[in-house]
């Protein structure tokens, strides 16, 4: 429709046979053509190369806005009304032909459908169908060292508002600056909860969090001429996806041994940063550890990586046992993912979305993931708009589902997030307490308490 339609006005596609919903266009007035659809309110794709621009179509595109994208086409060939209408009679005639019989059956008839009429009617339902099954409301679910939250409505409903909801991830920036101030603020806060000078919202998960902050770590010490640093070191308390993130990056993973009560072992540190000093790249730690411990020394720790010329890359993981209380940036960490789906309240069932911002240093803000079609490079001090290193699909990943850690955030306040640190901790040694006299406890700190989490022997 679309392809034929702009034929007949002479805008002819580079391919006609093999395309989906987008189309490539070459014209010498295709700058022209862009223009003239803005000023319809249409957003065509203008690429770098002169004379070509990009139609995207999907199940929103109506008749009108066909209409709108032939008068900004006719407008800039100066092609008359008449042609317009030949091109949209060669539109509606190519509709006729793929339009199949419209469904003749009856459809949505069970009682379900039309039983509830009120959005309190509709969560009760909800809810009722919530408790025929196991939930973290009634049980302990195997969740490793995810923090899930309850959300509250509030923090949802944004997400419905068409301002978000509707927004292209390739919008002009000039038509989404509500959209970039909501990012733009939400980094300033997580910037300000982790210590850090800049963040980055494109890893939409915690692993792609992990690879692009080792990116970023490989990418400082090339821009320093030290390329012969690829070791990567992994302690065994570390989040289990560290050391496919770091073979990922094309580092070579070496294992740090823990002692006996959980803590890494910093002999055993002590010898391999001295053995691959020359070579070493990256600590990647987890704080507190996956054995449910305040690592005992990590401020020291990370001080013996810096003096052997590495980077400390922190797991975020379990950073709902550090917040109000401590910070990545503070311990001595240059990088740090969090995870905004469990930790800043983002509902991550079923597998997603996901959002692994990370966090930096100063000097390794000009290293945050570009994007090749919008350049950027987070937001922060010391940030470099670019092209490349780019981790997602998206400018800014899965930035849908970011108004709900804005909202989570806002009206939690600085007070909220040190009691939720608060509340994970005494949730957490409150049912240890409970258990110990049933099951071991693998692992507590030198006060007897554990941190967020503990380890049960069965």
């Amino acid at each position: 429709g679309v392809l034929r339609a702009a034929a007949v006005l002479g805008v002819s596609a580079e391919h006609s046979r093999n395309f989906f919903d987008t189309l490539t266009f070459a014209h010498d007035k295709a700058d022209a053509i862009v223009q003239a659809a803005l000023e319809e309110g249409i957003n065509l794709r203008k690429f770098d190369s002169a004379g070509r621009f990009g139609v995207s179509v999907d199940e929103t595109t109506d008749r009108a806005d066909v209409e709108g994208l032939m008068r900004a086409i006719a407008k800039a060939t100066g092609a008359d009304a008449a042609r317009v209408a030949d091109a949209m009679a060669t539109f509606d005639a190519d509709n006729e032909q793929v339009i199949d019989t419209p469904r003749q059956s009856k459809f949505m008839q069970h009682p379900v459908f039309n039983r509830y009429h009120s959005e309190t009617e509709l969560l009760r339902y909800l809810s009722n169908l919530e408790r025929r099954d196991i939930t973290l409301r009634d049980s302990m679910i195997p969740l490793g060292s995810c923090t899930m939250k309850l959300n509250a409505a509030a923090e949802l409903l944004p997400v419905t508002w068409p301002e978000f909801a509707d927004m292209h991830p390739f919008c002009p920036e000039d038509q989404a600056k509500g959209y970039y101030g909501m990012i733009e603020s939400l980094n300033k806060w997580l910037a300000s909860l982790t210590g850090f000078a800049a963040v980055s919202t494109q890893p939409n998960s915690g692993a792609t969090g992990e690879y692009a902050g080792l990116l970023c770590i490989k990418a400082y010490h090339e821009s320093r001429g030290d390329t012969e640093r690829d070791i990567c070191l992994i302690p065994n308390s570390a989040h289990g996806t560290n050391p496919a993130s770091a073979v990922m990056c094309g580092m070579k993973v070496v294992g740090v041994k823990n002692d006996a009560e959980g803590n890494v072992d910093v002999e055993d540190l002590q010898a391999k940063v001295e053995k691959h000093s020359k070579r070493l790249a990256a600590l990647m730690i987890t704080y507190p550890s996956t054995y449910g411990k305040y690592e005992r020394g990590v401020d020291k720790v990370c001080d013996l990586i810096h003096e052997h010329g590495g980077q400390v890359y922190m797991d975020g993981a379990n950073m709902n046992a550090q917040l109000g209380l401590c910070s990545p940036g503070a311990i001595g960490a240059d990088v740090c993912h969090l995870n905004l789906h469990k930790t800043f309240a983002i509902p991550h069932g079923g597998g997603g979305p996901g959002v692994g911002s990370i966090g930096v240093a100063e000097h390794l803000a000009p290293f945050l993931p570009g994007h090749v079609i919008a350049p950027q490079g987070g937001e922060g001090s010391n940030v470099v708009p670019k092209r490349q290193g780019q981790v997602a699909a998206a400018p800014f990943g899965s930035a849908g589902v970011l108004p709900i850690s804005w909202m989570y955030i806002r009206m939690m306040g600085n007070q909220g997030m040190l009691d939720t640190s608060r509340v994970a901790m005494l949730n957490a040694n409150y049912i240890a307490k409970r258990l110990e006299k049933t099951y071991k406890i693998l692992y507590r700190g030198e006060n007897g308490q554990c941190a967020h989490e503990f380890i049960l022997d069965l």
